[in-house]
């Protein structure tokens, strides 16, 4: 884990690494869970027997599934001490690189790319890419913003 005591701790961090995270496997159970919880049950998803003859050979999650195990894996990796609030800024770019088969494990690394000041707190950029356990290719890169609001 990468750790700073302050938000102010940030200003010189551009360029450093963090994670790996402990790997999350996705299994069906979570894939559902998902589809239930937004509505996307298309096929590719869910039903495992269509799946299997389609184009991936069995379920895939979906992406903003994977993409929304981001919290989870970025908090065990990168912590700022000294806030009051982390604040989801943003992404600025998103690509899912590939298909996440289920019962398929991710975990997550990262690079401090921006610090930046602004009237409510430091505005942290980063770029996160998701790795799937044993393929070269990983799952999802993006850049995101966290705005640290400090304790005060």
């Amino acid at each position: 884990m990468v750790q700073f005591s302050s938000p102010a701790a940030l200003s010189e961090s551009v360029g450093t690494s963090f994670g790996p995270s402990s790997w999350i496997t996705i299994d069906q159970a979570r894939i559902q869970a998902f589809a239930d919880a937004t509505g996307d049950q298309q096929w590719i998803h869910t039903d495992p027997v269509r799946a299997a003859a389609g184009p991936f050979e069995g379920t895939i999650a979906h992406g903003y599934l994977t993409l929304s195990l981001l919290p989870v894996m970025t908090q065990e990796i990168l912590q700022v001490d000294g806030v009051a609030a982390a604040i989801n800024y943003g992404a600025d770019r998103l690509r899912f690189v590939q298909p996440v088969p289920v019962d398929s494990r991710v975990r997550a690394t990262g690079v401090i790319t921006s610090v930046s000041q602004s009237a409510a707190g430091v505005r942290l950029g980063y770029t996160i890419t998701v790795s799937i356990d044993g393929l070269e290719k990983p799952a999802l890169v993006v850049d995101t913003l966290t705005l640290y609001v400090p304790a005060s």
